[in-house]
């Protein structure tokens, strides 16, 4: 698996530097690696908002929260079933 390590002057995010979060970001293959699935569909996914996109501050490239995504995959994994609707009476 792949793990972004952030190196330079650390910048805060939240009460935590970037150093202190350092591995905590994954990259579009690593991502995809970690949720089964493709990265044109992560790529989706960032676009529509479904999944929350960062960007690194140097090349631009998307980066993706672990936490986040572990969580998205436990959904993926076993998701909530959806409620059965009503038949309908017809006549």
């Amino acid at each position: 698996m792949l793990y972004l390590r952030i190196v330079g002057r650390p910048s805060t995010v939240g009460s935590r530097s970037m150093s202190e979060q350092e591995g905590e970001y994954l990259t579009v293959k690593a991502a995809c690696e970690l949720l089964g699935i493709s990265p044109n569909t992560l790529r989706s996914w960032g676009n529509t908002g479904k999944v929350t996109e960062y960007r690194h501050p140097v090349n631009n490239y998307r980066l993706f929260r672990r936490n986040e995504l572990e969580k998205l995959r436990e959904r993926l994994r076993h998701p909530e079933p959806k409620p059965k609707k009503g038949k309908r009476k017809t006549g």
